[in-house]
Parts: C-alpha cells; structure tokens; sequence
C-alpha cells in the first residue's frame, strides 16, 4: 500500500485530518516544489499550486520538474507529475493577494520570492501562514531555524520584512523558516541542499500544524 507507512507513523486518525487537509502553495521553485513533493509523498490530497512562471536552464541545481521541462509552465508541468493537485497559473501580486480567496485552505505555504506579495499575504493570512525567506547563497542546512516572525534574526528578507510591517504598525505573528548563515555570494547562487530543506521544513511545520 502506498501510504502504509505514513499511517504507521501517524495512526489512522491522524492520517485521515492530512488527507481531508487544503494546502496552498504559493511558488513552486527550489523551495516551493519540495514542499509539494513532501505534501504529496505524506498523503495530503487537497493540494493547490499557484505561479506563473516557466523551468529554464539555471532552475535545473534546485527545481523539481526542471529536467527535460525548459520552457515549460511550472504548473503544468508539476500537474503532470502530481496527479491530482490543482494548478493557479498567475503571476502574483499585491492585488491578486486582496482578492483571492484563501478560506478553503487550512494551510498557506509562502515560497515566492516578492516582498510585497510577502507582506501583503502577511496581512490577509498570518493565522493560516508559513512563510519561508530567503534560502539563496547558503549551503549550511544545520543553520535552518523556524519561529515567529518577530523572532528572525540574521537574514536580510525577515528583517526587511519586519521592518516594513511594524511601519505599517501590523504586530501579529506568523511561522517562518529561515537562515541566519552569512551570504557565501553576492548574486543568487543556491545550494538545493537549503533550498530543498526549507521545502521540507515548510511541509513538517504544515504536517505539525494539521495534526493539532
């Protein structure tokens, strides 16, 4: 049986709150798609990816789906691999985030790289959120924490983000996973070892929290 040892792990009861479980995933690059593929490995049915982009050379260190897929949209390509899921193909911004609606979901797994869509999904769905921040130019995995928002230090996206929502005096927590490893580069190199890891981090904290 495919899930048979998801279920020993988490019993029966446990395993039936993944399966009926809304998860949203919200880019589904080097941190998003390992995420999906955790998701789906663990049994959750209900799954939903959004991005607009497509697979080029440079995503083939990090991105499941990548290889043989250059040029190809993301979503279609991971519906393909993931039977079942469903697919948003839409770039998002500050206006797609007001609008949509996230009360199905019980999960929301922020892996977008946009600092304003960041924010502002802070503000829509801080109750439902896991947010991961930046996971580029590092290649430690020991280094990964999880906390709330108000407690990151040592990485340059959390602080920006803090900084930008207490000018918008928003004081609420959320969960977010990140790396206060000092850059080992100046531009956007990346290690699928920390990628990958914040993707499967993302997954547990979702795991976690559904089984509460």
């Amino acid at each position: 049986m495919r899930f048979e040892r998801c279920r020993m792990l988490f019993g029966d009861e446990n395993f039936s709150k993944l399966q009926q479980a809304s998860v949203l995933i919200l880019g589904v690059g080097g941190v998003g798609s390992y995420a999906l593929d955790c998701l789906y490995r663990s049994g959750v049915r209900h799954l939903t990816i959004v991005d607009y982009d497509t697979y080029d050379e440079s995503n083939r260190n990090r991105q499941i789906g990548s290889d043989n897929a250059v040029g190809m949209k993301k979503t279609e390509r991971l519906a393909l691999l993931y039977p079942g899921i469903e697919t948003i193909d839409v770039k998002m911004d500050k206006k797609w985030v007001r609008e949509f609606d996230f009360s199905p979901f019980d999960i929301v797994i922020d892996a977008c790289d946009t600092t304003p869509v960041k924010i502002e999904l802070a503000k829509r769905c801080y109750k439902k959120l896991i947010m991961a921040m930046g996971s580029a130019k590092r290649y430690d995995t020991s280094k990964i924490e999880v906390a709330g928002i108000w407690k990151t230090h040592g990485n340059a996206l959390a602080r920006k983000i803090r900084n930008q929502l207490k000018k918008e005096k928003f004081d609420r927590n959320f969960t977010v996973i990140f790396s206060p490893e000092e850059d080992k580069c100046k531009d956007k190199g990346s290690c699928v070892a920390v990628t990958g890891a914040f993707g499967l981090t993302a997954c547990s904290e979702a795991i976690k929290r559904i089984l509460k």
